[in-house]
């Protein structure tokens, strides 16, 4: 018997949409990461870009546990000498709230070129609309 091995042309991609609010950020992230590299079907093949397109809406309403507004912090460098810079949660959610759930699901991704494939296929909107109404995406609870 030989080991099945699935085609470009077979991939059935569905939309879902996930609603933040009130969830916890790092569980709602590895649903989110499944979800887009497609590991909840039978038919998935790691070397291949098997997953579907997540819709998440209300990214501002996130929740985390214990003090992790204020202690958790993201680095970014500029290039230059000392040019380390951070910002905590809070801040972040409040500046760009749709920035926190891509980096904790990128994290969570495959560190290659369908790592970064499979983040093209994730959206995520501050409020509680979005424009892909047109691809009747399914809601999750």
């Amino acid at each position: 018997m030989k080991t099945y091995s699935p085609k470009p042309q077979d991939v059935q991609r569905n939309w879902h949409v996930v609603d933040a609010q009130d969830r916890i950020l790092g569980r709602m992230a590895t649903e989110i990461a499944v979800k887009l590299r497609g590991k909840d079907k039978p038919e998935f093949a790691p070397h291949m870009d098997m997953g579907d397109f997540v819709i998440v809406v209300n990214a501002e309403k996130i929740k985390v546990t214990g003090d992790k507004l204020k202690q958790k912090k993201y680095y970014r460098y500029t290039g230059f000498p000392g040019g380390i810079r951070d910002i905590t949660l809070e801040k972040l959610i409040q500046k760009k709230p749709e920035e926190v759930i891509r980096r904790s699901v990128r994290g969570m991704l495959p560190k290659n070129k369908i790592g970064r494939e499979l983040l093209k296929k994730l959206k995520i909107y501050s409020g509680p609309d979005h424009p892909h109404a047109a691809q009747k995406p399914v809601t999750q609870e």
